[in-house]
């Protein structure tokens, strides 16, 4: 059931999008995120969504992917869409009963806000999808890299986004395994009220957090024996240089927000 999230995973390949800098990808991600909190028209949320198809394709990353990564927070669209319909008050009243109101207003809004997530969901996505968790590391920390100077543990925090994106496919993996060990014992996670379903979850719950401490102290002990020690005297075997692809990509992603968030 659970086999089809692609939250957190990398897919190989050997496209444009997959050989640029880290770095680059980072901050056309945050340009892109920033975009889509800017751009207030429908045309602006077009022209993001016809970019973020361009760029789909050159990664050539199937539709399903996409699909199956917005797939986890669907329900938090439709919840949101939902509410603002029913709670956002317009001129342009369509249905009323008591405190709920249905406006041409409401409406317009909670399109707009549920096309903003799920562009959102897309750009993240498209990050986590064309870049490998050991780049993305090594990436975010040369960003962060002057933070430095001011004893923030740059290389330790970065660390620690890598592991807890890596470990994500591992849990949902053994969500779903779990979740059929426990349905083939006689556990239901679907039936009655939403209370007998929330105590319905211990059993998937209990066992895998006990999992999740479990491989959380095999890697700490693993990394120990490495004689890990954070970034004291640490080297690398791939270093990161900007080429010319990554500069022109930077200056076209940056030209292309800029042109979203003035004009559109």
């Amino acid at each position: 059931m659970l086999k089809n999230i692609t939250l957190g995973q990398y897919f190989p390949g050997d496209t444009i999008v997959h050989r640029l800098d880290p770095r680059i990808k980072i901050l056309v991600a945050l340009l892109f995120l920033v975009a889509v909190f800017v751009v207030r028209t429908m045309l602006g949320f077009l022209a993001l969504a016809a970019l973020f198809i361009l760029i789909i394709a050159l990664a050539k990353i199937g539709p399903v992917t996409i699909l199956r990564s917005i797939r986890p927070l669907l329900f938090i669209i439709i919840f949101t869409f939902v509410l603002n319909i029913l709670f956002y008050s317009g001129q342009t009243i369509y249905w009323q009963w008591g405190f709920l109101t249905i406006s041409k207003e409401g409406i317009e809004k909670a399109v707009f806000i549920a096309i903003r997530l799920v562009l959102l969901i897309v750009a993240t996505s498209l990050l986590t999808l064309t870049t490998s968790p050991m780049q993305l590391t090594d990436g975010m920390e040369s960003l962060l890299k002057p933070l430095k100077k001011i004893k923030f543990p740059v290389h330790e925090m970065a660390m620690m986004m890598s592991i807890a994106m890596r470990f994500i496919p591992t849990l949902v993996e053994e969500t779903d395994r779990i979740m059929k060990a426990q349905t083939a014992r006689g556990a239901e996670f679907d039936s009655g009220n939403l209370l007998k379903k929330a105590k319905n979850m211990i059993p998937l719950l209990v066992p895998l957090f006990v999992g999740a401490f479990k491989r959380a102290d095999e890697l700490a002990l693993a990394m120990e024996s490495r004689c890990y020690h954070g970034d004291e005297g640490r080297t690398r075997m791939k270093v990161l240089h900007l080429k010319r692809a990554d500069v022109w990509a930077l200056v076209l992603m940056l030209a292309a927000s800029v042109l979203f968030m003035v004009f559109l």
